[in-house]
């Protein structure tokens, strides 16, 4: 991949990684609940997902979700009622001011954080469209094929990373006082429980 056209990509990771959404909400959600380090857990388990719509589009399964009405809004559908139960789920949830309660929300296995940002993240059908338009701008038919998507990839991914743990997580941070008393802990609770279905509501609706 020329240099030019690596710039480009960075420049478009960048200003896609900032856009607020799902995988955004997820990761400052991750990062209140169970601290910023282990937030990247989360973190990683959205881009497992974004390697897989990649790989998806790749393939060209991506033309086919995209251009079957059906299949598109199977996965549509399951993604927007994923993150409407993660949001009702976090909305109701009781405030934690018990220490070993506290400790274990802290705790959270790293597998559970991971899976949850993989299915944040794959249950959205509009991420597979968006790479079937965002990807042909950046690879080059004439030119070997893998090395270019593994580029584009690894590009992606990293910026997702850094932006995601280091601005997302780290916004997060402010809030941390509301966690020190009940009524915060149900604030926040309440905030992120109505960011999640909000976005699983537009996702659904949004054509």
């Amino acid at each position: 991949m020329q240099l030019s056209l690596w710039f480009a990509l960075a420049g478009a990771g960048v200003l896609v990684s900032f856009t607020p959404g799902a995988g955004a909400i997820n990761t400052m959600s991750n990062s209140l609940t169970s601290g910023f380090r282990r937030s990247i857990w989360g973190i990683l388990g959205q881009q497992a997902a974004l390697v897989i719509h990649v790989v998806v589009v790749a393939l060209g399964v991506g033309v086919l979700v995209a251009s079957s009405p059906i299949a598109f809004n199977v996965i549509r559908y399951a993604g927007a009622a994923y993150l409407v139960y993660l949001g009702v789920r976090q909305f109701l949830s009781k405030p934690q001011l018990d220490r070993e309660k506290a400790e274990s929300l802290r705790n959270e296995p790293a597998w559970s954080m991971a899976r949850r940002g993989l299915w944040v993240n794959l249950l959205n059908p509009k991420a597979i469209v968006f790479f079937l338009a965002f990807m042909p701008q950046f690879i080059r038919p004439e030119q070997p094929l893998l090395p270019q998507y593994l580029v584009l990839t690894a590009t992606v991914v990293v910026i997702d990373i850094l932006v995601m743990w280091f601005f997302f997580a780290a916004a997060a941070k402010s809030f941390q006082r509301f966690t020190h008393n009940a009524r915060g802990q149900q604030i926040l609770s309440r905030i992120f429980g109505v960011l999640f279905v909000a976005v699983g509501i537009l996702l659904a609706l949004i054509h």
